[in-house]
């Protein structure tokens, strides 16, 4: 759903001065060109289009590193005794990088003449231009104390290296003039373990993708599961749920799964008469696939948000999951899907098979569901109160 489809009233009290942050800033993203939609799931294209409905011009900004860059990060973590980068995102929480890509953002700044900075998706930069009278903001789904509990690659970095990432995010944190998060458990989480001050920190909420609400009838007694991860299958929750699926399925025969990945997931989706995969799908396809489906289970194992839980509510889906980062906060506690409290392939299992036991209840949580969703996620409103104290 675009925010063209639904545009609530901004959250801004009727008796407050309408008075913006900026009239001009500019967006930051070390995952691509932040003006781009396909950058971190289109999330800062659609702040920035949703700014500049309310008249706030807005410029890009991509810091990055190149291959001699990372090659030279690289060197340096295994110099200072913090191992051998195992990933990109650890390449890029590391000191040198920070400082790079710090650098970079505040050149760009400084020739643009910007004052005001929106980071988004993290901020693992240090603002180091605050003395030139430049402004950061962050806006973030997470945190790196909330990424590290479920991480699947923590128990590999050194202590010194998970030492040097707390330390830094601190550092970072400190320098930002406001913090908006999607979910109030990051907001919590920022409060009660980094110490940043409740008035700094404002809990936005997100938009949504471009999946259009579908308002048709489905069968729930048609026991038609849907997984989707684009990337990071295994850390979606893939194997995990196809474990889970095999249990679910070998008592109840008539249980299907979808499951949409990247080519390489391939390899790990047994080939099985109830499992269907694809990959690379028109889009078109993919919506399709979402207005057949009548439960989407998708147990990400640390996705601090995850898009596809809010493409599911529009398409009349229910939601299962694990009770864990986002999910509890989008679902309500359970109102509209399923909670389970560990990575238990057997829990999930049973999960399963209770919510397709009751076919009325996930009608009910189907249409609720899309209703909740349709009233409070916008991307305008998102834009409204980063724009207005």
């Amino acid at each position: 759903m675009t925010a063209a489809m639904v545009n609530p009233t901004l959250d801004v009290p009727a008796h407050s001065p309408r008075v913006r942050r900026f009239d001009r800033v500019a967006l930051t993203s070390v995952f691509g060109d932040p003006l781009n939609p396909r950058t971190w799931s289109g999330a800062p294209k659609n702040v920035a289009d949703g700014l500049e409905r309310l008249g706030i011009a807005v410029e890009g900004i991509h810091p990055h590193l190149g291959t001699a860059g990372k090659l030279q990060v690289a060197a340096g973590n295994i110099v200072t005794g913090r191992g051998r980068p195992i990933s990109g995102e650890q390449l890029l929480r590391s000191e040198l990088a920070r400082r790079r890509l710090a650098t970079q953002v505040a050149h760009a700044a400084a020739q643009r003449g910007v004052r005001h900075v929106l980071h988004t998706g993290t901020m693992d930069l240090p603002a180091i231009d605050l003395a030139r009278g430049v402004k950061h903001y962050l806006y973030c789904d997470h945190s790196w104390a909330l990424a590290r509990e479920h991480h699947v690659e923590a128990a590999r970095y050194s202590r010194r290296a998970l030492d040097a990432y707390e330390r830094l995010e601190q550092q970072s944190l400190a320098g930002l003039e406001h913090i908006f998060t999607f979910g109030a458990y990051v907001r919590d989480n920022l409060i009660n373990h980094y110490g940043v001050p409740p008035e700094r920190i404002t809990a936005v909420g997100s938009g949504m993708g471009r999946i259009a609400p579908y308002f048709g009838t489905k069968d729930y007694a048609r026991p038609a599961l849907l997984f989707v991860a684009k990337h990071y299958f295994r850390a979606k929750g893939g194997v995990l749920l196809v474990d889970a699926f095999l249990r679910a399925q070998a008592m109840r025969p008539d249980l299907t799964l979808t499951i949409v990945g990247d080519a390489s997931s391939r390899q790990l989706v047994p080939r099985h008469p109830g499992i269907t995969f694809h990959s690379q799908l028109p889009w078109e396809d993919l919506q399709r696939l979402y207005r057949e489906a009548t439960l989407l289970a998708q147990p990400m194992l640390n996705d601090p948000w995850g898009q596809v839980y809010l493409e599911a509510l529009v398409s009349r889906i229910p939601v299962l999951g694990l009770r864990r980062h986002g999910l509890p906060e989008i679902v309500a506690d359970g109102r509209y899907g399923f909670l389970v409290d560990h990575a238990d392939p057997g829990l999930l299992a049973d999960a399963i098979l209770e919510a397709f036991a009751h076919p009325d209840r996930l009608a009910r949580m189907a249409v609720e569901g899309q209703q909740h969703a349709l009233a409070s996620y916008s991307w305008d409103v998102v834009a409204g109160k980063i724009a207005f104290p």
